[in-house]
């Protein structure tokens, strides 16, 4: 016979459990409050191990919008962002049901060949989309930091799983209405998965966001450039400005913050659904 626990006992492991909670959330706040309150210290207590600056300043911020178009390089990071966001979507959308409706000659060595290529790392290929580019003449250009990220294999997989999951009946009695693969597509499916795709949406966003490797490789000026090289302009051999360079990482980390504060439910459902990745 199933004894229960002490109430006491039940008690006691919740405490535990969120006293533990509590500690790791603020292991990963820190780095970011931390990064927050060296920015606004002044170059002389820089390396200060005080929790709050004694004269908190914004020297920092002013410097490096002055020291770095910050501003140009935050609005080229989020258009680049945007249009990789949504064109990956509409690949991965149409790509998606395609694979999961129609069945055709080679689609599933066609599907595996999409998967493989989800498993090679971008510096596999970073070469061959450098000479890619500098072919349509798009170096130093912010086409060519969407152009080779047009789809995504991630995407395309995830869609297509999600589509296939989606119950036929409801297909079914749309096309008996006389509705195209088309309206089928955008009127029933699409509306029913806004989860999914709000979540992966996230997910693209802020890997582009991050990107570093394939901006440094692209970019030769400051205008056409994004906020990650930007940061690096404040690292030299002279040595790190880290004043400015915690005031420009924390201009850089705050829209990505505010998504999170504004869409914490989806961006967590969103790491849920992709735990594959």
């Amino acid at each position: 016979m199933r004894t229960r626990r002490a109430p006491a006992l039940a008690s006691w492991d919740t405490a535990v459990g969120h006293a533990l909670m509590i500690f790791v959330s603020l292991l990963c706040v820190f780095p970011i409050y931390w990064m927050i309150v060296t920015s606004l210290r002044p170059s002389n207590a820089i390396f200060s191990t005080n929790l709050w600056p004694d004269a908190a300043s914004l020297d920092n911020y002013a410097y490096a919008l002055q020291a770095v178009p910050m501003t140009r390089m935050l609005t080229n990071t989020f258009l680049v962002s945007l249009a990789v966001t949504l064109v990956q979507l509409l690949t991965g959308i149409l790509a998606g049901y395609a694979f999961a409706r129609w069945r055709f000659r080679g689609s599933a060595i066609l599907f595996g060949a999409i998967a493989l290529t989800w498993l090679v790392p971008l510096q596999v290929v970073m070469i061959p989309n450098y000479l890619l580019v500098a072919r349509l003449g798009m170096i130093d250009t912010l086409g060519a930091l969407i152009l080779p990220h047009i789809a995504s294999a991630f995407a395309i997989m995830l869609l297509a799983q999600s589509m296939r999951s989606f119950p036929t009946e409801v297909v079914e009695a749309a096309r008996m209405d006389g509705a195209t693969h088309w309206e089928i597509l955008w009127q029933v499916i699409v509306p029913n998965l806004r989860g999914t795709i709000a979540s992966l949406a996230i997910l693209i966003f802020i890997t582009t966001w991050n990107e570093y490797f394939w901006p440094l490789l692209l970019t030769r000026s400051t205008e056409n450039s994004v906020v990650q090289i930007g940061l690096q302009m404040f690292i030299s051999s002279e040595g790190t400005q880290w004043g400015p360079l915690m005031a420009a990482s924390t201009m850089a980390s705050l829209p990505i913050l505010l998504i999170y504060l504004l869409l914490q439910r989806q961006v967590i459902a969103s790491f849920m659904k992709s735990g594959l990745r």
